[in-house]
């Protein structure tokens, strides 16, 4: 919203900013066209069962001297363990090990300290399933970059399974971030009879641009892999929480309504 103000209502802070947020992996042409505002934006990532953030963004003093865009992407990353949390891995999830820190290989984000939860209350079941080896998973898959800093790239229950082929919601939605008419945008999957699922994107636009399902599906197809693009794109309004969390169970239901 502050970055989509009218000319006359925006502002540029005069002194240092900095803003946690601990919401949803923030898109990189976010948080540059804040840091246009003069506001850094530190991304905390966590989940209740680990007592809030666990894993922080901490900016290096190498990133100031690099172009904006790519500061940008570097701080949309989830980052390194908090001081308080014991360990934090990325672990392949056939083996178990780490997977390796190219940025590539993915695997499922665990967490292991004292500030972790003792368990589901009155749900043995689903407590033994969270702490296998001893360990918490925190069923969100990321990978992990050569400086140790680790990117969660989506939720096991949003990942869309093309053909055969695992689509990341999170990097579909960081392309259509990126388009200059789209305010806000959420991925979800569609079914299809041949691929299985399929890419929907819901988004709105905004105030004053214009832009059709084509043109979007197109814009995609010429920033990613082409099998990753929205096959359909739905123009409404967003449903979210109290706290502005997108309510992607919702949109499932739109989508599915829509597909039947």
């Amino acid at each position: 919203m502050m970055i989509n103000a009218p000319a006359d209502q925006q502002i540029k802070a005069e002194h240092s900013v900095t803003v946690t947020t601990g919401g949803a992996a923030p898109a990189a042409s976010i948080i540059e066209g804040m840091e246009n505002l003069g506001i850094q934006v530190v991304h905390a990532y966590g989940l209740t069962e680990t007592y809030g953030p666990s894993v922080f963004c901490d900016p290096q003093k190498a990133w100031a001297t690099l172009p904006l865009a790519e500061k940008a992407a570097k701080m949309a990353r989830q980052g390194v363990r908090a001081p308080g949390v014991t360990s934090l891995m990325v672990a392949d999830m056939n083996t178990g090990l780490p997977v390796a820190k190219d940025g590539v290989a993915q695997g499922e984000v665990l967490i292991r300290s004292n500030t972790v939860m003792k368990g589901y209350l009155k749900n043995a079941e689903a407590t033994q399933e969270a702490f296998k080896n001893e360990w918490f998973h925190t069923g969100d898959i990321a990978v992990c970059h050569e400086d140790g800093y680790i990117e969660v790239k989506d939720r096991f229950k949003d990942v869309i399974i093309s053909g055969g082929e695992n689509i990341s919601t999170i990097e579909v939605e960081n392309t259509l971030f990126s388009h200059p008419a789209i305010m806000e945008a959420a991925v979800v999957a569609l079914a299809h009879d041949f691929w299985g699922e399929v890419p929907c994107a819901i988004v709105s636009l905004k105030e004053g641009k214009t832009s059709s399902e084509q043109e979007i599906i197109q814009f995609c197809r010429d920033h990613m892999a082409h099998f990753k693009c929205p096959k359909k794109v739905i123009f409404a309004d967003l449903p979210k929480t109290a706290t502005g969390k997108i309510q992607k169970f919702a949109l499932r239901e739109m989508v599915k309504s829509l597909a039947s």
